[in-house]
């Protein structure tokens, strides 16, 4: 059974209990702390966003359609659906004369941001898929294709050329061959990889500092497609998940220049944290894992920041910042406090669990 990370406490009460797994590695790719199993397999989901968009950097593409920083990370993203999002993703698609409706990302719970989703449906408005989270992804697919002369319609079959090129460019941010890479279908029809909690820890540490975790060609290859990404999602966290209540977006602001964050569906939470030469802290890779998949996304931020408070990436001011994901409250309908929501875990430097 996976370690019990986060209690919800109602009235002096656990009401319910969220179990997992956190591991953070350190330059040399070596585990530095842990809780529960790094070697469990999880779904990347949307955590793999950014790590496959290397092939469309690599080919040219980001170039070609002169995307700024602010467009990049959209294209990294799992956004809220918001206006600006929405507009930043149609200014691409308009540029390189490529239609919405090719979008193939489908509408489920599109837009996650509430206050947009309202608007629209006062407004009687069904919201397409340019408003679910996954579309600035598939609209990268669609620019991929545009730009290398490849069909574009069904580019979300495993055989379309792009989703060839991300699977491969992932591999090698993994360190991984492609033709090892577990694969099942995601909510938004391309396909998801399955690899272990360090496999994604150790990703996101070369996002953190892909010239310094470079250790071989194949590395140092990887290193302008990633600094280019990973800087433009720090250059734009608004774009990278959303303007309200996005963990993601909160996480980077709180720590502008120094964290880049990614979640996945069902619980994932990748993080990778820059180099601090000022502070002398070496970059680190971060990922966690909640197992019963977190259904009111409350844990999954508790425990990324209880984690980086013991490692020392947060200190108090940033804390306060972050104290609604740290130990969030429930509440009555008149607002007074009723619970809370406890982190719970020790995560221990692995020197001391041999």
């Amino acid at each position: 059974m996976a370690p019990l990370l986060v209690e919800v406490r109602r009235g002096g009460i656990v009401e319910s209990r969220h179990r997992g797994h956190v591991v953070q590695v350190g330059l040399d790719g070596a585990i530095e702390r842990v809780i529960g199993d790094p070697q469990v397999v999880v779904a990347l989901r949307s955590a793999a966003k950014p790590l496959g968009l290397v092939a469309f950097v690599e080919a040219g593409a980001a170039d070609a359609f002169e995307l700024s920083p602010p467009e990049l990370a959209v294209l990294a993203s799992s956004h809220s659906g918001e206006d600006l999002h929405v507009r930043t993703i149609q200014a691409m698609l308009r540029r390189a004369s490529i239609s919405q409706s090719l979008l193939g990302c489908g509408t489920e719970n599109a837009p996650l941001d509430q206050v947009t989703a309202q608007r629209l449906a006062g407004d009687g408005e069904r919201p397409g898929p340019i408003r679910h989270q996954c579309s600035g992804q598939h609209a990268s697919f669609l620019l991929f294709a545009k730009h290398a002369g490849w069909p574009l319609e069904e580019y979300w079959r495993p055989e379309h050329p792009t989703q060839v090129a991300f699977r491969d460019a992932l591999a090698r941010v993994l360190g991984l061959h492609p033709a090892h890479l577990v694969t099942s279908v995601d909510a938004c029809g391309i396909l998801t990889y399955h690899v272990t909690l360090a496999d994604v820890a150790r990703a996101y540490l070369r996002l953190a500092d892909p010239a310094g975790a470079a250790s071989d060609p194949a590395g140092r290859a990887l290193v302008p497609a990633l600094t280019r990404i990973r800087d433009a999602m720090l250059t734009a966290p608004d774009l990278v998940a959303g303007t309200r209540d996005r963990f993601d977006t909160a996480l980077m602001r709180t720590l502008p220049g120094r964290a880049c964050a990614k979640s996945g569906t069902e619980a994932l939470q990748a993080i990778a944290l820059l180099p601090l030469a000022a502070k002398g802290r070496p970059p680190a890779g971060f990922a966690a894992k909640i197992d019963d998949g977190d259904g009111r996304g409350r844990a999954r931020p508790a425990v990324s920041v209880e984690a980086l408070r013991q490692m020392g990436v947060l200190g108090e001011a940033e804390l306060r910042r972050l104290a609604p994901y740290h130990r969030p409250l429930l509440r009555d309908p008149r607002g007074a406090p009723v619970g809370e929501v406890v982190p719970t875990f020790e995560l221990a430097p692995l020197a001391e669990l041999r």
